[in-house]
């Protein structure tokens, strides 16, 4: 406990991470309450009983967690920061097709503005387009929370629908400019774990009224936690691939002759693979939804088809984006040209092989336990926990959370590191996402 005050006492000294804190709450908190401010002339009783009755099931209710409930109640942030998301998708898929996409990520910063530009373009048109559905889709579930649905109020709704995305989306450049972590990241974050306090009240409700008891619910406790690191171990795993410089003397001085690393991540693809497979299970229900048909397996998130044909989806996309993240030929010229090697692999060619040999034994495990984590809350559905609860279980939330918390407490490790504290940890480092770079080793 003194080592944890200590460690409090350290991080509040230094001014420069005590102010970019500061910063991050404070835009936090301007996201929170925004979250709370609906469209206007919009029937707030009505919208609530609605709301009540469908905030956990179903896709709804798993966008509504994404957007931490602002979704759910006709908010002006109801939209949140999906379409930028969406909008960074498209961009990052062009820049692997579309030649002049490719040009932009090689002209370094210059290249990077202009590709954030298009970015912010987009999701303007991709927000303005979500808009009218996402009026129409809380329409559907709620007839009487808009009274008066003229024609000077749709332009007005969706006009403030693009301003709150665009809003949120500068609050979390904001964020990563001048406060602490990936603004972003953390704003997914703050609207996923803003859901988490009234899903397990729910849950001790639940079990305190008849359905195990206190002892179940700490068996629930104890399997989360072991979940959480599962997830810990799959957004760190890599496998190290030894790179071996040549020496080079220059007059008195020896260059190279170094040992270094290429660490390979056993989940190179991220949560990418389940966001893809969720918008592809995403479109037969929105489908029937707007056709006023069953959705069929589409339309049960806990089903047992659908999970099977989910789980199946993120193997294959996160072999597909895998092979689209790591090119193993560019990475076998980069080293010849630097003179590097791996020991006891010949430059060039067979290079490439022994690295694309390697991603492949290591994305099966990765990729199976990752569709595992992903259909985890269908299993804890199933074994009696709430909807609420359950989808805290696995899934892109759990991914997102663990590997968010990873980088800030990096990132503060890193601040106290460089003041000549301790870290945050009595032994060891913590490595988040960002940890890509080259970890080098005296040879």
């Amino acid at each position: 406990m003194k080592r944890f005050i200590d460690t409090l006492r350290n991080i509040w000294t230094i001014e420069e991470l005590r102010q970019r804190i500061l910063v991050t709450l404070g835009l936090v908190l301007i996201y929170r309450l925004g979250s709370y401010v609906v469209l206007p002339g919009v029937n707030v009783d009505a919208l609530a009983a609605a709301s009540n009755s469908n905030q956990s099931g179903g896709i709804v209710g798993l966008i509504n967690m994404f957007a931490g409930g602002a979704f759910l109640r006709a908010s002006i942030f109801g939209l949140g920061i999906m379409p930028y998301i969406t909008a960074s998708i498209i961009i990052q898929l062009m820049g692997m097709a579309v030649p002049y996409f490719q040009k932009l990520q090689r002209e370094g910063e210059s290249g990077r503005k202009k590709i954030n530009q298009y970015t912010r373009f987009l999701t303007i048109l991709v927000t303005a387009v979500q808009a009218p559905g996402y009026i129409a889709s809380i329409k559907s579930s709620a007839p009487n929370a808009f009274p008066e649905m003229t024609s000077f109020w749709w332009m007005q709704s969706i006009f403030i629908l693009v301003t709150g995305t665009m809003f949120v989306m500068w609050l979390g450049e904001r964020i990563t400019d001048k406060g602490l972590g990936n603004g972003i990241s953390l704003i997914i974050m703050i609207g996923i774990i803003s859901r988490l306090p009234f899903a397990f009240l729910s849950e001790i409700k639940s079990r305190t009224a008849g359905n195990g008891g206190l002892i179940i619910f700490l068996i629930e406790i104890v399997i989360l936690l072991l979940v959480i690191v599962g997830s810990i171990l799959l957004v760190q795993g890599t496998r190290r691939i030894p790179v071996q410089f040549a020496k080079k003397i220059v007059g008195n001085k020896q260059y190279g002759g170094v040992r270094q690393y290429i660490p390979l991540k056993v989940n190179a693809a991220g949560v990418m693979p389940i966001i893809f497979a969720q918008a592809i299970m995403f479109i037969p229900a929105a489908i029937s939804g707007f056709s006023g048909t069953s959705g069929g397996i589409f339309s049960e998130r806990y089903g047992f088809w659908y999970n099977l044909i989910f789980a199946v989806l993120i193997i294959l996309f996160t072999y597909f984006y895998t092979a689209i993240m790591v090119n193993p030929n560019q990475l076998a010229d980069d080293m010849k040209r630097n003179g590097g090697f791996i020991p006891g692999v010949k430059p060039g060619k067979k290079t490439a092989e022994f690295i694309d040999l390697v991603m492949s034994r290591i994305t099966l495990p990765g990729s199976i336990f990752l569709a595992g984590v992903a259909i985890m809350p269908a299993f804890a559905q199933k074994l009696g926990i709430n909807s609420a609860f359950a989808d805290f279980y696995g899934g892109t939330s759990l991914l997102i959370l663990v590997g968010v918390v990873l980088d800030t407490l990096q990132q503060i490790e890193t601040y106290l590191l460089n003041r000549h504290y301790d870290g945050l940890m009595k032994s060891g480092r913590i490595k988040g996402r960002g940890a890509n770079a080259m970890m080098v080793q005296q040879g």
